[in-house]
């Protein structure tokens, strides 16, 4: 039930301390973004690990005022499609395969005692042309997602929450 508890115990974190993340840690956070289901097992995403806080800054300055939380962070890392080598026949389940290894991304933060805070870019063109034109990207890597790491500033949540809603749960019919 520690998977559990660690799902129902994580919020997003948007005030970050001064402190590096070991290396150790952050391997074990890519690792996990990567050990998630995707379409044909194509595995279409690319990381780019950012804790240049200059860098963090164009990327917040890139993104906007959603991302305010980016330049004090520890370390962004940037989720990208890879149209290269997404499935070939729906090659726009790359945006479910980066979803699912953002998710991964914050669950493993959390256990490890990070916080996190997803930062939307995809759909929204503006943000994904200004990632793009800041890493120099090729035109088949999408920017679909930032993700802001670091040591929280107020203690993580320990408390689970119960966010069920029934009236979102239809049985056999809608």
């Amino acid at each position: 039930m520690e998977t559990l508890k660690n799902i129902f115990t994580r919020t997003s974190v948007r005030e970050f301390l001064d402190k590096k993340i070991e290396k150790d840690k952050i391997d074990l956070i890519l690792q996990a973004a990567m050990a998630g289901p995707s379409a044909v097992n194509a595995r279409p995403f690319e990381f780019i690990v950012v804790d240049d806080k200059e860098l963090l800054l164009k990327m917040h300055e890139a993104i906007g005022p959603a991302s305010r939380m980016l330049p004090n962070a520890a370390l962004g890392i940037l989720i990208c499609g890879n149209l290269k080598t997404a499935h070939p026949k729906v090659p726009d389940y790359y945006k479910v395969d980066c979803s699912i290894a953002a998710t991964n991304i914050i669950l493993a933060s959390h256990d490890l005692g990070i916080g996190s805070c997803w930062i939307g870019t995809f759909p929204q063109v503006n943000k994904m042309e200004g990632l793009k034109k800041l890493f120099s990207l090729e035109e088949h890597i999408i920017p679909h997602s930032v993700i802001a790491l670091g040591y929280s500033k107020n203690p993580l949540n320990e408390v689970e929450r119960n966010l069920i809603e029934e009236s979102k749960i239809h049985w056999n019919k809608f």
